[in-house]
C-alpha cells in the first residue's frame, strides 16, 4: 500500500550549523593534539567553546526542536519508548527521540568537560591553559589526565552516535539528509499520530546575534592573545 509523505521543517538552520560545526572542530582538535599543534588545538578548543555555549543557550530559548525541554524527558518516558521500539518498531519523532535526547545532554556534557579541564591543562613544555597558573601543579596535572582520558568517552559516545544513526537509516529514517536541509520527509499518518507535529522556529537573527556576542568574548579573551603569537 502506497503512503502519501510530506516533507517537514524539523532542524533550524542554527541546530545545523552547530551539529557540523562541531564535528569539524572535534576532527581538527584531534588532528593538532595528534601532530603537537598546540596553539592550533587551542584556537579550535575555544571556537568549540562558543558554539557549546551557543547551543547551551539555544536550548533554553531556541527553536522548539532544538530546545531541551523538548527531548529530554523522565527515564520512564525513554523505557516507554524503548519497549514501543521492541514491539511496534520505530515512531516518527519531529526531533530527538527519547533515547537521543540523552544522548545529546551526554555529547554536550562531556565535552564541557573537555573544555573545562583543557583551561587548566599542561604539556609541560610550551603550552598552558589560561587558568593553569590559579591552580596548583598537582591539580593541573590530574585535570591533564582527565583531559586525555575523556576524549576517549568522546570517541566512545561518538561512535554509538554514529551506529545509532546507521541503524535509523536502516529502518529508513534518514537522519543525516536532515541534518542538512532541515527538512524530514514523514507519512501523513505518522505525522497525524505525533504528538509534536506543530513545531515553531525562532529567528535566524536572534540565533546570529547571540552568536556574535559569545564569538566576541571569547575571541577578545582568549582567542586574540593566542592569535598575536602564532
Amino acid at each position: 500500500m502506497n503512503t502519501e509523505h510530506v516533507k517537514i521543517k524539523v532542524w533550524d538552520l542554527p541546530t545545523r550549523i552547530f551539529h557540523w560545526g562541531m564535528v569539524c572542530l572535534l576532527a581538527l582538535l584531534w588532528w593538532s593534539a595528534d601532530a603537537g599543534e598546540m596553539q592550533w588545538h587551542q584556537i579550535f578548543a575555544y571556537s568549540l567553546l562558543i558554539l557549546i555555549e551557543f547551543r547551551i543557550l539555544w536550548g533554553i530559548i531556541g527553536s522548539d526542536t532544538a530546545r531541551f525541554n523538548h527531548f529530554v524527558h523522565h527515564p520512564r518516558v525513554v523505557l516507554d519508548y524503548l519497549k514501543a521500539v521492541k514491539t511496534k518498531g520505530m515512531s516518527v519523532v519531529l526531533g530527538h527521540n527519547p533515547i537521543g535526547g540523552y544522548m545529546v545532554i551526554a555529547l554536550i556534557g562531556i565535552i564541557s568537560l573537555q573544555l573545562v579541564t583543557g583551561l587548566f591543562a599542561t604539556d609541560d613544555i610550551f603550552t598552558e591553559g589560561p587558568l593553569y597558573s590559579y591552580v596548583s601543579s598537582d591539580t593541573s596535572g590530574l585535570l591533564t589526565w582527565l583531559h586525555k582520558m575523556n576524549f576517549n568517552l568522546i570517541l566512545l559516545l561518538s561512535a554509538i552516535h554514529i551506529l545509532a544513526v546507521v541503524i535509523h537509516a536502516i529502518k529508513g529514517d534518514k537522519l543525516v539528509s536532515a541534518m542538512f536541509s532541515g527538512y524530514k520527509k514523514v507519512s501523513k499518518m505518522a505525522l497525524s499520530s505525533s504528538s509534536k507535529s506543530d513545531l515553531t522556529f525562532k529567528s535566524v537573527w536572534l540565533a546570529l546575534v547571540l552568536l556574535t556576542v559569545l564569538a566576541a568574548l571569547v575571541f577578545v579573551y582568549l582567542i586574540w592573545p593566542i592569535v598575536q603569537v602564532l
